[in-house]
């Protein structure tokens, strides 16, 4: 993939009835579709309603295809993405939230002490805002998604 592709990022929850959950729905967003995706949570077993977070990545040519087949195949589409923002003023860089950052989104800063939040790497897990004694971690729903 170039770099052009992979720059669209989203995050979607997806709710899949149980005629879809034996199917390899989401490995066809890889296949067909061109897009990379990370499992941020899954709920799925065999003959039963699933759910599934996914951070896609790929072209947004590609996203919104990608959406269509979804919805196509009877997957039921949440229209609506999380983000996580900082409040800097009420940041007190404790350094909580680090801890729990898979992705390394929030890290220390060697020299000044200061935690660093790089939003690019963030997959809006929330974890951190769970965590935060300041609320400094912000958890934003963002509705223009899947428009």
């Amino acid at each position: 993939m170039t770099d052009d592709v992979s720059a669209f990022r989203k995050i979607i929850y997806l709710s899949f009835p149980p005629e879809t959950c034996g199917r390899p729905v989401v490995c066809n967003l890889a296949l067909l579709h061109h897009l990379s995706f990370n499992i941020l949570k899954a709920d799925i077993s065999p003959r039963h309603e699933g759910s599934l977070t996914l951070e896609i990545s790929g072209s947004e040519e590609n996203y919104r295809k990608g959406l269509s087949y979804l919805k196509e195949s009877g997957v039921r589409i949440t229209p609506a993405s999380q983000k996580v923002s900082r409040d800097e003023e009420l940041c007190m860089h404790c350094g909580l939230c680090t801890a729990l950052c898979r992705t390394k989104a929030l890290s220390v800063e060697s020299e000044t002490r200061r935690i660093i939040f790089d939003v690019e790497k963030c997959s809006a897990c929330g974890l951190c805002t769970r965590v935060c004694p300041v609320r400094a971690m912000i958890v934003d729903m963002d509705e223009d998604d899947l428009n």
